[in-house]
This record gives structure tokens, sequence and C-alpha cells, in this order.
């Protein structure tokens, strides 16, 4: 399981470790609640008030303000995290979020960057002689730092 740290920098690999311990594989991975605020057995989507009440109430849980946030987070988070962590190519994610691939507009920059996001690196490391170089990753066919 992620680290309440973890989980406040990425809601979206929160959820996909959540999806792991609790085993879902097919139907909806956020079923309707019933009375008491049970899961209902039945194969029912959750409604959008629902997913938003425990979203907000899972984001007070870790110690983080619910007011900024609401359901589009996981389309920005699930772009983000493509992006960065999956390596995904910038046509690929556009299909995923349903945007043009047309490229004429960029709509997917205001997923991919944020106010709110952290720098990866400090600019002062951008042309430090002595910072390793990444080289092509036979994974990813980009250069990064991966670990493969």
């Amino acid at each position: 399981m992620l680290s309440e740290h973890e989980a406040h920098l990425c809601p979206v690999r929160a959820m996909a470790a959540w999806i792991d311990t609790s085993r879902i594989t097919s139907g909806y991975i956020f079923r309707r609640r019933a009375a008491g605020d049970r899961v209902q057995d039945k194969d029912a989507a959750m409604t959008s008030e629902q997913f938003l009440k425990s979203f907000r109430n899972n984001l007070i849980d870790i110690c983080v303000e619910p007011s900024p946030y609401g359901t589009h987070s996981f389309r920005r988070g699930g772009c983000q995290y493509f992006a960065s962590l999956r390596r995904w190519k910038l046509r690929r994610i556009c299909e995923w979020g349903g945007w043009s691939t047309e490229f004429s507009s960029m709509t997917i920059v205001k997923y991919l960057i944020s106010w709110n996001d952290e720098p990866e690196e400090s600019r002062d490391n951008f042309l430090d002689p002595d910072l390793e170089p990444s080289i092509l990753c036979h994974v990813c066919k980009r250069s990064c730092h991966c670990a493969f």
C-alpha cells in the first residue's frame, strides 16, 4: 500500500493500489452504495455524488484539504501518471482521455502541467556536467533514468 505522502502526491496511484488490494477484476471499480454507506452486492455504478463525497472524505483522512479537488482530479492525475510513470506517448494519452489527437489545440498541456506540480529536478541541475547522463531506455524508448 502507498504511504499517506505517496497517496497525496498521486491519487491515481492510490486508486491503482486499492484496485489491486480489492482484487476487482470486472465490473465497476466504484460500486453504488446502499443504506449505511455499504457497497451494494450487485454490479451497479456509484453515483458521481457518492464518488465525490467518498473521494473528499479520503482526502480528509490523509490531511489534504478537499475543496480544490473534484472528480476531474482523476483525469488530470491519470494523464500525469501515464506520461510520467508509465511513459505513454502523447497520442495514447489523448486517446485515453478522449482528447483530439490533431494537436491543433494544446488541451493536453493543461493536464500534463499544473500550477501545483512539484518539479522532478532542480533547474540548477539541467546543465550540470557532473550529473549522470540519461541513456536510451530499452523499455520506454526514451532518454530516462528507468531502473530497467
